[in-house]
C-alpha cells in the first residue's frame, strides 16, 4: 500500500475507557459497552450512528452482543485480527480501510476483559491450548521445556540479546523506572504517584530470569474503545483529528507465536522490520519524523528490540539510547508517556493507542514541550505484529 492508498483518509475521533483496576466488578460486557459509550461520548457521535466494529479474535464480548445492548440498529462492516498483543493496532488498520473504502463510516475498535480478577494471560496456557489443533501446535515443541507462559518465553530471547550486544538487567530497568515515573503523574493510571527507583527494579522477586517482576505489565481489569471516521468528517467534531497516516501488519519468516526459535537469530524481530518498511512508506517519512512513541512494553526487553527495528538507534545500541535520556518527556522520542502498560494499565495495547491520540491532540497528562505531529504506536512482538502512525491534521 501507498501513500495514495488509505492513508490520511480516516482518523479517531473518539477515545474512552473505563477505570483501570484489578477487580472491576462487573462482567466484561458492561465493560465493553462503558467505554465504547464513552468513546462515542468523547467524539460527539449518537450511538446508532454506529456502522461497524474491529476486534481481537481473543474479545469475548462480540460485537452482536455489543450492538444489541447499545441499540445499534445495524451494521455493515466487522473483522476480527488474531495474535493477541501482536494484532493491537490492527484492528485501527481494518477500521481505516473500511472507512476509506466507503464499506462504514463509523467503526468502532474496543478491548474489555477482566484480565486480573478473571482469567489471567500470565498463568499458564488456557484450556485450549491442549486441543489437537495447528493453531495450538507450536505448544508441543516449547512447553515440555518449561516454557509455558509469555514471560518464560520472552525471557529465552532476551538472555541472547544480553549475551550478544552486553545489555544488562538494569538497562530493561531503565524502561520500567520511566514508565512508572509518567504513570505517577497519570490520574486514571493503576500506579498513578507510585513512581520506583532502578534499585526497586532490581529488587523485585524473578518472573524467569532475566526478567523480574517489575519487567512485566500488569494484569488488568478494563476497557478502551477508539472511534474511527473519515479525516473530512473528523474535522467537524468536538476534537482535533488524530489521522491515520499509516498502519500495517507484518509475519515474519518462520513465525511462530511468541516463540519464533527456529530462525537463525532469534533475538531479530524480522515482522516489526516489516512493519516499520510499510509505515515510512505509507506515511511519506522515517523514523526521523516520529515525535513520540507508544513502543508495547510487555516485557522491558521488547522496548529495547523495537526501539532498534524501528530505526530509532542501531543494532545493540538501544541500551545506550536509554541511558542518554532520549525516550524522556523532553528527549528525542518520547515514549509511553501514558505510564505504558507497566504503568497505567494492560488492556492489549489499546489504551497505548488512546494515548497516541492525547499526544496528537496536546492532552496528555506528560505532553512533551515540543509539538507532536507525528507519533508512532506499536503492538506486541515478537509475535505477529502491527503499528499505526497517527498524524495531526494538516
Amino acid at each position: 500500500m501507498t501513500r495514495a492508498g488509505f492513508s490520511g483518509a480516516a482518523a479517531i475521533a473518539g477515545i474512552g475507557a473505563t477505570e483501570f483496576s484489578k477487580n472491576s466488578g462487573r462482567s466484561e460486557w458492561q465493560l465493553a459497552c462503558e467505554c465504547v459509550l464513552a468513546a462515542l461520548d468523547d467524539a460527539g457521535i449518537d450511538v446508532a450512528e454506529v456502522d461497524g466494529f474491529s476486534l481481537f479474535t481473543m474479545e469475548n464480548n462480540p460485537e452482536i452482543a455489543v450492538a444489541r445492548a447499545l441499540g445499534i440498529p445495524q451494521l455493515s462492516f466487522f473483522s476480527r485480527i488474531p495474535h493477541g498483543g501482536g494484532g493491537a493496532c490492527a484492528p485501527v488498520q481494518q477500521a481505516a480501510l473500511a472507512v476509506a473504502a466507503g464499506v462504514a463510516d463509523v467503526v468502532v475498535v474496543y478491548r474489555a476483559f477482566n484480565e486480573r480478577s478473571g482469567h489471567r494471560f500470565g498463568a499458564g496456557p488456557p484450556p485450549f491450548a491442549y486441543n489437537p489443533s495447528t493453531d495450538q501446535e507450536y505448544r508441543n515443541w516449547i512447553n515440555p521445556y518449561g516454557l509455558l507462559t509469555p514471560a518464560q518465553q520472552e525471557a529465552f530471547l532476551a538472555m541472547l540479546y544480553m549475551h550478544k550486544y552486553g545489555a544488562t538487567s538494569e538497562d530493561f530497568g531503565r524502561i520500567s523506572v520511566l514508565s512508572r515515573k509518567h504513570a505517577a503523574n497519570n490520574p486514571k493510571a493503576w500506579f498513578y504517584q507510585r513512581p520506583i527507583t532502578l534499585e526497586d527494579h532490581q529488587n523485585s522477586r524473578w518472573i524467569a530470569e532475566p526478567l523480574h517482576l517489575l519487567d512485566c505489565c500488569q494484569e488488568s481489569d478494563g476497557g478502551q474503545a477508539l472511534v474511527i471516521v473519515s479525516t473530512e468528517r473528523a474535522r467537524d467534531l468536538p476534537n482535533p483529528p488524530a489521522v491515520i497516516r499509516a498502519a500495517a501488519q507484518g509475519v515474519g519468516p518462520q513465525q511462530i507465536s511468541m516463540s519464533s526459535y527456529s530462525r537463525a537469530d532469534i533475538d531479530r524481530l524480522p515482522e516489526v522490520n516489516l512493519v516499520a518498511e510499510q509505515l515510512w512508506r505509507q506515511a511519506g517519512l522515517g523514523p526521523e519524523g516520529i515525535d513520540a512513541a507508544v513502543l508495547y512494553d510487555a516485557f522491558t526487553p521488547m522496548v529495547l528490540l523495537q526501539l532498534e527495528e524501528y530505526g530509532f538507534c542501531g543494532i545493540g545500541e538501544a541500551k545506550d539510547f536509554v541511558a542518554d535520556g532520549n525516550l524522556e518527556v523532553d528527549g528525542r522520542l518520547p515514549v509511553n508517556t501514558h505510564g505504558g502498560q507497566l504503568g497505567e494499565g494492560y488492556i492489549h495495547g489499546v489504551n497505548g493507542i488512546a494515548e497516541g491520540v492525547r499526544l496528537i491532540r496536546g492532552t496528555s497528562t506528560n505532553q512533551p514541550a515540543k509539538p507532536v505531529e507525528h507519533v508512532l504506536v506499536t503492538g506486541g512482538s515478537p509475535v505477529p505484529h502491527s503499528a499505526i502512525v497517527l498524524g495531526t491534521d494538516d
